[in-house]
């Protein structure tokens, strides 16, 4: 087989996608992900594509098995958002799409920080198209805010490796740690694209706003990217577990009131991201097999739970959950794929999430994380609720909404039903899934405890959920905005410009009208002395006078410049 770095055929594909129309570029697209997938699993792990750059090596491709497992799962993840977006007529919006699926795979293959970097920076890029492509004015302000913490996040991780170059004189893209400037530098940036609290709402800010497509693409690369990079260079830094834990509770509370549909996948997202960063943090073998595992896992599912509300929104137009209901009735089939995709992220036994989860959980009891064990529990029971629940409860059926929506097109159903399979194949035989992992695995999730540990709190959620439904007790479907940390640059940072600039120019006033009463008070005083007995009264002589004069001309005409 050929050993080209993978990011090189769906950049050319998405070079073609530009000039090809209908089937042809149809094929192109759904050929590419498919030959690269099967010229990556015979490519044997190594180091290709190097290049030297003054003192520095670079390596385009560099596979070993934690960067081929996330290989494989961007060919999948790019394989199913290509099928599931070939009734998109936007030429843009295809090619951006390869282009961004090409830079996530071109960045977990890099071996060195500077390669990183520039795919780092073109997943900035490419991804905000897809935001844009939506050509609404709130997808334009979204991907404006996207856009611009993206660049930050990629201008600390230039710092970081500035730093890291001249402390270690290479670039290679290893462990790094929390050594010095340039550890806390690079970490800050992949936290950013990971979606660490207070700087998760480019997120829950944008996916919401993207196209129905684009958001699939979205959920699968870029939060993925930066959990490949932690577990690369930062595995047992155990600062990552308290984050991790953050994560995976406080999005909980927001989904639960949210009424965008989309929006709550979006905070649903950051609770699973949360997982694996805790995963990354424990660092053990275990804990890192589970981080990677739920990784592959829930790009599966989420694209699943995107794509089924992407469908709801392709055919109604709408997605908050207080306009919609009762589609159950007229799409049947999104509504059992949803399903599948909803058990799969609850971890249901028999389905993907139970089979990764548990690695983590269990990587925690084991090192002794007995209260980081429990948040963890609670947020299982919380993703329950939100993702589980409500979002095949609100979509589907509760109030039947009057709506009869026909199922989506062909191409729609086809991505969704490769990757509800997907679901149930990984949750049925993940012994297919453990062998790919980083480390060996000897561990058997569907043993009593775990199995009637998981069924007893998936069974009380339920009972909480329907227990406060009938009580009136769970938050309502209201059309409304809710913000959290994003109300500091929403909000705050807008009144607190505005103030500072209104006290600007009242400042400005004051000084203005000090400066002119000054003036007047000389002027007064000058005119005092033209009277008989002042100085100006007297004779001058010519030159003095024309001085004078010149003077008093400069002041006049400096104080109307000013004014």
């Amino acid at each position: 087989m050929f050993e080209i770095p993978p990011f090189v055929p769906f950049f050319l594909a998405a070079l073609l996608a530009l000039f090809l129309r209908g089937w042809p570029r149809a094929l192109v697209m759904i050929a590419v992900p498919l030959l690269s997938l099967v010229n990556l699993w015979f490519t044997p792990a190594g180091s290709y594509g190097q290049l030297a750059l003054m003192d520095f090596q670079l390596e385009f491709f560099r596979a070993d098995k934690l960067s081929l497992l996330f290989g494989y799962l961007f060919h999948i993840a790019a394989l199913i958002s290509v099928i599931y977006s070939l009734h998109v007529r936007d030429t843009l919006q295809q090619s951006v799409s390869l282009l961004y699926a090409g830079s996530a795979l071109g960045a977990i293959f890099a071996g060195d920080l500077l390669t990183l970097f520039i795919f780092w920076e073109l997943l900035a890029i490419t991804s905000v198209f897809l935001i844009w492509a939506r050509r609404s004015g709130r997808s334009y302000v979204a991907g404006l805010r996207y856009f611009t913490i993206h660049i930050f996040s990629g201008l600390l991780l230039l710092a970081g490796i500035v730093f890291y170059s001249r402390s270690h004189g290479s670039l290679e893209f290893t462990y790094i740690g929390l050594e010095g400037v340039y550890g806390w530098l690079i970490f800050l940036a992949f936290g950013i694209k990971c979606a660490f609290p207070f700087f998760h709402n480019w997120l829950t800010d944008a996916y919401p706003e993207s196209t129905p497509t684009g958001t699939v693409f979205l959920s699968a690369f870029t939060t993925k990217v930066a959990v490949y990079a932690l577990a690369r260079s930062y595995p047992g830094t155990e600062l990552l577990v308290y984050i991790g834990a953050t994560m995976a509770c406080f999005p909980i509370f927001f989904a639960v009131i949210e009424n965008d549909l989309r929006r709550v996948l979006a905070y649903s997202l950051i609770n699973q991201l949360g997982f694996m960063v805790v995963g990354i943090g424990i660092g053990t073998a275990l804990a890192i097999n589970g981080a990677v595992a739920h990784a592959f896992n829930d790009v599966i599912f989420k694209g699943l739970l995107f794509m089924s509300m992407g469908a709801v929104l392709h055919v109604t137009g709408k997605i908050n959950g207080s306009e919609l209901g009762g589609l159950y009735k007229t799409m049947p089939k999104t509504t059992v794929l949803c399903i599948v995709g909803a058990a799969s992220i609850s971890a249901f036994p028999l389905f993907s999430g139970f089979v990764s989860k548990s690695l983590v959980m269990s990587a925690a009891i084991a090192e002794g994380y007995d209260w980081v064990w429990l948040l963890l529990l609670f947020s299982a029971a919380g993703v329950f609720h939100h993702a589980g629940i409500k979002i095949p409860y609100f979509a589907f059926f509760a109030h039947d909404s009057g709506i009869r929506a026909q199922e989506p097109p062909t191409n729609m159903l086809v991505a969704m039903s490769i990757a509800a399979v997907l679901c149930l194949a990984v949750g049925i035989y993940p012994q297919a899934l453990y062998q790919l992992l980083p480390h060996e695995v000897s561990y058997s999730p569907y043993d009593v405890t775990h199995v009637l540990t998981q069924l007893q709190l998936l069974f009380f959620s339920a009972l909480a959920f329907v227990w406060l439904n009938l009580r009136r007790l769970y938050p309502p479907e209201l059309p409304s905005v809710n913000l959290d940390v994003d109300w500091l640059y929403r909000r705050l940072l807008p009144a607190a410009v505005r103030r500072a600039v209104a006290g600007a120019f009242r400042v400005d006033a004051r000084l203005r009208g000090g400066a002119v009463k000054a003036v007047e008070r000389l002027l007064d005083s000058v005119s005092a002395q033209q009277r008989t007995g002042g100085i100006l009264a007297q004779n001058w002589l010519t030159g003095s006078m024309v001085a004078g004069v010149a003077l008093l001309l400069g002041v006049f005409l400096l104080l109307g410049l000013v004014g």
